[in-house]
């Protein structure tokens, strides 16, 4: 069964940036809402941010004017650009569809930011 997978995090100094990948299967991105969730350690997982398949795009609060998500329908891919990196955004980051039920959950992609 194709899973969502999840790239590109690392371990960067505060104030840097990354870039986050996800490729997911036709089946599950086709046409759907697609978002970025994370869960740091001991924490629930929370949302992001989320892109609708029309393009538009919602942050939270705690990300807003730092991460941008975009998305490319052609190749199935979701993508989070995260700028001006904080210790607080360190967590595992997964992507997935932006409302239950989910698809099943990839491995996720960790985030370490240090201050």
């Amino acid at each position: 069964q194709e899973r969502l997978v999840e790239a590109g995090g690392g371990l960067v100094q505060a104030g840097g940036s990354l870039r986050l990948i996800c490729a997911a299967p036709g089946n599950i991105f086709r046409g759907n809402h697609m978002a970025w969730y994370r869960q740091a350690p001991g924490k629930q997982r929370e949302l992001v941010a989320d892109i609708l398949s029309s393009g538009a795009t919602n942050y939270a609060d705690s990300v807003k004017g730092r991460f941008i998500i975009s998305r490319d329908n052609a190749k199935n891919m979701v993508y989070l650009q995260m700028n001006s990196l904080k210790p607080e955004d360190t967590a595992v980051y997964s992507c997935n569809l932006a409302k239950i039920p989910f698809a099943s959950w990839g491995q996720g992609t960790q985030v370490t930011v240090s201050s």
